[in-house]
């Protein structure tokens, strides 16, 4: 995991030249980029995070905070542990474009927590999306609620480090096992991604669409296999691999589906496929 640390567009411009052509010559539309900077991230005590919502939220609906399952303040959860509606005074600072903290929020339930099949934590915040931008001119990042696809260009912005790593989702994992924890349908990223200690939780960002598709959580660091941060990848054969050096997020797409009107977590509604205490 990338546990926490205690110490440490372009544009393009098209011209034409000379006298058009009798028959227009065909050309590429190159489709923008979305911002991606710090708006909108967190920084916890000892990680990163995001102020996020989901297709179907309301600027009225309590704001809602991602991070890691290994974040929660209360211990790593333990392995099939799923924590629902535990009380929470946390307090998170948030970020704005140019990383220059601007506020604190602060948290009065964790709605969500597991370390079993992912490795999420979700905070139920004291204030509404309406009341975090009338106040701080700060929107949320919305959750896509598709699968990630492979070649996809990310970024992992982390809100504790103030700093942001580029790359490309390299394809996923099976299963991808640290310890005694182990997590489904993984991402892992291509090598730029180096990412460190303090950045977990950070929000995986699409740079074409501004969502956010995974969220940040581990790497190889000394190329051990499948213990404490050195996690292996096992494919469905039972085949283990590890990759020392290369890191790792989990999906967040499957997360919209388990959250009903106000942001009500309902792990019984239809298509709702995190784990269940």
């Amino acid at each position: 995991m990338n546990k926490p640390l205690l110490a440490a567009l372009s544009s393009l411009a098209l011209a034409g030249l000379g006298a058009a052509p009798a028959v227009a010559a065909p050309h590429t539309v190159v489709k923008p980029k979305a911002t991606v900077d710090f708006a909108g991230t967190v920084a916890l005590s000892d990680c990163s995070g995001s102020v996020i919502r989901f297709p179907n939220s309301a600027d009225s609906d309590p704001a809602l905070v991602l991070t890691n399952g290994h974040c929660l303040e209360t211990g790593f959860p333990d392995p099939g542990q799923v924590i629902t509606g535990q009380s929470s005074s946390r307090t998170f600072g948030l970020l704005n474009s140019a990383g220059s903290k601007v506020a604190t929020l602060r948290a009065n339930q964790v709605v969500y927590s597991t370390m079993t099949d992912t490795d999420v934590t979700i905070y139920r915040l004291t204030s509404t999306y309406a009341q975090i931008k009338s106040s701080y001119g700060i929107s949320p990042l919305t959750v896509n609620d598709s699968h990630p696809t492979a070649g996809t260009a990310i970024k992992v912005v982390s809100g504790y480090w103030k700093r942001t790593y580029s790359c490309s989702i390299d394809g996923f994992v099976y299963r991808l096992k640290e310890g005694d924890w182990t997590w489904k349908d993984s991402v892992r990223y291509t090598s730029s991604c180096n990412t460190i200690g303090g950045t977990s939780g950070s929000p995986v960002i699409d740079t074409s669409t501004g969502k956010v598709v995974a969220v940040n959580n581990t790497g190889n660091e000394d190329g051990e296999t499948c213990t404490v941060n050195n996690p292996c990848e096992v494919d469905e054969n039972g085949n283990v691999t590890i990759h020392k050096g290369t890191n790792y997020a989990e999906e967040t797409y499957q997360i919209p589906a388990c959250f009903t009107t106000g942001n009500k977590l309902d792990l019984g509604a239809s298509g709702c496929a995190l784990p269940k205490p």
